[in-house]
């Protein structure tokens, strides 16, 4: 899933302190897990924002909505905008890109996307995946070298590591990892030297077609 946080509320104030009505937006599947833009969350987001407006003797309106998910048409069809001056997404970076894309008014961000990861427990997430667009897990275990290592390192591990903990001493070192369960796998642990990352695999190809197989730059 896509990991989100919220923004400081005295960051999302001054980008909506010139509008007048302002509908916040929620979005109900990877937000809502992330405890950041579900139901709850636009809920109390808006009475902040009020609140914040009215201290200041402001007359802003603000209102919430959810939609199940922003980054699909489908789920967008519903949304009514109609008099309202500006949307607040309480959505991944997808989200709203896709709005505003759909939306002829001023589309906010009130989150911070933070990566792809997986579920350690409640309100906890691990960083599993950066979306590099060139994909070694399945030589590397399964545990990315660009995520789970704090210098992105391809053909680890570097010579900072001690005892199998990374240098920075707040993570176990991804390649002792990968090395680890290659071997519980009965497979080579003695990696061959990767090539350079491809950045270009996602750099020039910002559009997919899973009908055309290929991606698709503007």
């Amino acid at each position: 899933m896509i990991v989100v946080r919220l923004k400081p509320l005295a960051e999302i104030c001054p980008m909506v302190a010139h509008h007048h009505r302002v509908l916040v937006v929620g979005c109900n599947t990877c937000a809502a897990v992330s405890l950041a833009g579900g139901e709850k969350e636009v809920e109390t987001l808006v009475a902040a924002l009020s609140l914040a407006s009215s201290a200041k003797h402001e007359t802003a309106q603000f209102e919430g909505d959810v939609v199940q998910r922003q980054c699909e048409p489908e789920f967008l069809e519903d949304l009514d905008a109609s008099g309202y001056d500006a949307i607040l997404s309480m959505g991944c970076g997808a989200g709203v890109a896709f709005i505003a894309e759909n939306c002829q008014l001023p589309v906010y961000p009130a989150l911070d996307t933070m990566f792809i990861g997986v579920s350690k427990g409640f309100g906890s997430w691990q960083a599993e995946c950066s979306a590099c667009g060139s994909c070694v897990l399945g030589e590397t275990a399964g545990i990315c070298p660009i995520t789970r290592c704090a210098k992105g390192i391809m053909n680890g591990p570097c010579g900072g590591v001690q005892d199998g903990v990374c240098e920075l001493g707040d993570r176990d070192c991804a390649w002792v990892l990968i090395h680890d369960r290659l071997a519980a796998q009965g497979r080579d642990k003695a990696c061959s030297i990767g090539d350079p990352k491809d950045n270009a695999a996602k750099t020039l190809c910002p559009e997919w077609d899973m009908n055309k197989g290929h991606g698709e730059s503007r």
